[in-house]
């Protein structure tokens, strides 16, 4: 091979010997062939980069993944795995592009006069150049649509392909998404973090950029809707949805709401979104649902994850809804053998993009044409559903024994329609790091193009390849590719880095809008985390962990004996002391195996445990994960240390490691948060909390009995020794120990802080009542403060403590019950306007 100029070595010698094991369809050797030097200069590039070594690219590209947080699940799975991004961008010269993206706005706006000819006229069934069952057949079609005209007059808005490139170089079509196309997150995911680690080769490489096409979408979803300045949401089915952290990212990229179908309601014909100031309008949603699940009154009456009521507002005209219900009917594999046809029926056109060759077995010839050719392709099921003698979504006809090869014979005998034989695509393949070496994977392109504000379809200059885990370079094997890429439009020229800044924009100082859903979950998610803290303390008490104890020696076994007590009745333990009575008063006090007991407090099942509740927090984030800083989400992300056994030692360096990790997440609440009604809500949960705890803490260890060690325990366990050592110079005494935990307003772990925040708090929240009067919280908080501002430490009872616990458990159901969502109830007040 002849010396390439400007290469360091490193790269010479990568190159040359990646094109001496890639194959012909190969596209650096395709590319190369035909005088594309881009791949010279991504090559030159990452030898700089990684000076020889390519794993460390590969190491790079991964740990800019978890930066991000980019994540996805298969069926079944529980947790999120990481998004496998290779480390090599696939780069696609710009005249090829032009040919790819002229095909795919070609082919959406078939399926746009497709889908307004099936729900509209339905001329191509009535002149027999599409057959009717290849409609009716599909799940993904419902009648109630039939003669519905969207708002805005289109039926898709965002539209998605999967493209192969055979080894001849051209590109052909595996697949149409129009239901809830998803990826495109995933393609902005993937240039972020490519970007990251390539830094100015990007630039270099003169790579279209992605922004323009995400505000092109936007932008059209807003032209389609009836006001100037539209609230937009995106639906989503919750996060346990496999692509729920893509859609987090993109309601956070594009501006708009991530909302559940429990946050909606229809009123009067027109949507709208639970939020704290009540009923919000809602003028468009970007559904990533199934049709089937978006209304129960109108499609499946047992979804429990959509909007009642939602088709009367598109009915009306109130609501855009994209993709429209029903769009999923041209998802068929079967309408791969009529789309050429139909194609030049409603466009005078023939596809730019072609579709791989497809027998749909609901005719008789092609059937018998499918038959014959079994070796040489796939059979698939021709709606999506699975369908008998077809394990998974396809199989590959040359596998098939003669009892197989029986059994799909009388399957499709019954119901031939449910089958469509396919040919068997091959793939180029393109070059990625595998254990430090470059090797050639075969790969398929998802594209996408969405509408902009005048209609037109725009597509995105990129999308995201998948690569095979193996060689096979067989379209089939490429259901769950190993890897994605980045993929990279090369312009002939330098890309002019034009600003997407608008030149006029009004300031704005509204923090938008905060659904009901969220603010509870931000609520919760300060209560749990405070708790965790307050758990971490107790076993670090527990473990002998204090800063002080004036015997100069261990706690006493009475104060031993109320941390463990209290590791119990808080729900962090459910070790209970199974000694002999004999032993139960040793020493003036039934003393627990400590070391487990904080064990238990870490590890184990209890409702207030440090596993539990980092579990119900990590829930909580995840659906609130658009509202959460990349930083926040690592951490509550990060797995838990292992346990350390019921050493001592490893115990309290384990307690101490999370201390850290939880004081972390308090510090960027505290500094990093805006201060809008979403930190308000997560501050009160961490108020309310730690109030309670305060209560608890100071009727515990600063009753009449209290002794030295339970004092110094109580200043302790609310962070107040400091404070404390500095203000009473003559050493530890009972009241003076009372007022700074609980009476003090300006220490910030009193009780009498936390009830000043809570009221300013609830002060600065919206009001839903017009008579000037106030909400139930408030007056519940301004008791609250009442209480504590006229009490003396002197008569400080555990008594008192315990009935101002209970009002500030009181203050928190009545705070869920004005502004959390509470059913099929609305957050609205009589007479309230909806606006």
């Amino acid at each position: 091979m002849a010396q390439l100029p400007g290469l360091p070595s490193w790269g010479q010698g990568w190159l040359e010997s990646y094109i001496a094991q890639a194959g012909a369809g190969d596209v650096v050797r395709g590319d190369m062939g035909r005088g594309g030097k881009w791949w010279n200069h991504l090559f030159d590039g990452v030898a700089t980069l990684t000076e020889g070594k390519l794993q460390r690219l590969q190491d790079r590209i991964g740990r800019q993944v978890d930066e991000i947080g980019t994540a996805f699940r298969l069926p079944g799975d529980s947790n999120e795995r990481p998004w496998p991004l290779s480390a090599l961008p696939l780069l696609i010269g710009e005249d090829e592009w032009r040919t790819i993206s002229a095909g795919v706005m070609q082919r959406a706006e078939v399926l746009e006069r497709l889908l307004a000819d099936i729900y509209g006229e339905a001329k191509l069934v009535a002149s027999g150049k599409l057959p009717a069952p290849l409609i009716s057949g599909s799940r993904h079609f419902w009648r109630s649509m039939i003669g519905m005209e969207p708002t805005g007059g289109h039926r898709l808005h965002i539209y998605a392909v999967d493209l192969a490139r055979g080894p001849d170089g051209e590109w052909r079509v595996l697949a149409d998404h129009v239901r809830t196309p998803t990826g495109a997150g995933y393609a902005l995911e993937n240039r972020l973090a490519s970007s990251r680690v390539m830094g100015t080769l990007q630039t270099r490489l003169n790579l279209h950029r992605l922004a323009p096409f995400f505000a092109s979408f936007r932008e059209g979803i807003a032209a389609a809707c009836k006001r100037s300045d539209p609230r937009i949401g995106l639906l989503t089915p919750g996060r346990f949805n496999q692509s729920y952290p893509e859609q987090a990212h993109l309601a956070r990229y594009l501006g708009m709401l991530l909302v559940e179908g429990d946050d909606l309601a229809v009123r009067n014909g027109r949507l709208y979104v639970r939020t704290i100031e009540g009923l919000k309008r809602v003028d468009a949603l970007w559904r990533r649902m199934d049709s089937r699940f978006i209304d129960p009154l109108a499609f499946d009456s047992q979804s429990r994850i959509g909007v009642p009521g939602l088709m009367d507002a598109i009915a009306s005209g109130e609501a855009v809804v994209t993709n429209a219900p029903g769009v999923g009917v041209v998802e068929s594999a079967a309408f791969g053998a009529f789309l050429p046809a139909l194609a030049r029926t409603l466009t005078g056109e023939n596809l730019l993009l072609p579709n791989i060759a497809t027998w749909w077995c609901g005719q008789e010839g092609p059937c018998r044409e499918m038959r014959r050719r079994l070796d040489d392709l796939i059979v698939a099921p021709a709606f999506g559903e699975r369908v008998a003698a077809v394990p998974g979504q396809h199989v590959l006809g040359s596998t098939l024994d003669s009892n197989q090869r029986a059994a799909l014979d009388a399957a499709m005998a019954l119901r031939p329609q449910d089958y469509v034989g396919r040919e068997i695509v091959h793939l180029s393949t393109m070059p990625t790091v595998v254990n430090g070496r470059l090797v050639p994977r075969p790969f398929t392109l998802r594209a996408f193009a969405v509408r902009d504000a005048n209609g037109a379809w725009t597509v995105m200059p990129g999308g995201f390849a998948r690569l095979g885990e193996t060689s096979d370079e067989r379209a089939p094997v490429m259901d769950e590719g190993a890897f994605s890429a980045d993929v990279g439009i090369v312009a002939l020229q330098q890309v002019e880095q034009v600003s997407l800044l608008p030149t006029s924009v009004a300031i704005r100082r509204n923090p938008g809008t905060l659904p009901s859903r969220a603010a509870d979950n931000l609520f919760w998610l300060g209560r749990y985390l405070e708790r965790g803290e307050a758990t971490l303390r107790l076993v670090r008490a527990t473990l002998g962990g204090t800063i002080d104890a004036d015997s100069g020696a261990s706690l006493v076994p009475v104060t031993l004996d109320r941390l463990a007590t209290l590791l119990i009745s808080t729900g962090a333990s459910s070790v209970i002391d199974d000694d002999d009575d004999e032993h139960a008063d040793e020493d003036d006090g039934a003393i627990h195996d400590l070391a487990e007991l904080a064990e238990d407090a870490l590890d184990g099942s209890g409702l207030s445990s440090i596993r539990t509740l980092f579990g119900s927090a990590h829930g909580i984030a995840e659906g609130i994960r658009d509202r959460l800083s990349a930083d926040v989400w690592r951490l509550i992300d990060m797995p838990l240390p292992p346990a350390a056994g019921g050493d001592t030692g490893a115990l309290l360096a384990r307690t101490g490691a999370l201390q850290e990790r939880f004081a972390a997440l308090a510090g960027l609440a505290a500094e990093n948060m805006g201060r809008t009604a979403g930190w308000r809500f997560h501050d009160l949960g961490r108020r309310v909390e730690r109030g309670m705890m305060a209560c608890r803490l100071t009727r515990t260890f600063a009753s009449e009995a209290a002794t030295a060690d339970d004092l110094t325990t109580l200043l302790d366990l609310l962070d107040s020794q400091i404070s404390y050592r500095a203000r009473y110079m003559t050493g530890l005494a009972l009241v003076p120990v009372r007022d700074l935990v609980a009476l003090d307003p300006f220490n910030p772990r009193s009780l009498a802080f936390q009830v000043a925040r809570i009221r300013e708090h609830l002060a600065a929240l919206p009001s839903l009542r017009d008579d000037g009067l106030e909400e139930d919280q408030v007056v519940l908080a301004n008791e609250l403060a009442f209480m504590v501002s006229t009490v003396k430490a002197e008569s400080l009872s555990p008594a008192t403590l315990l009935g101002i616990e209970n009002r500030m458990m009181a203050l928190s159901d009545t705070i869920a019950a004005r502004f959390f969502l509470q059913g099929s109830e609305t957050v609205r007040a009589p007479g309230m306007t909806l606006a």
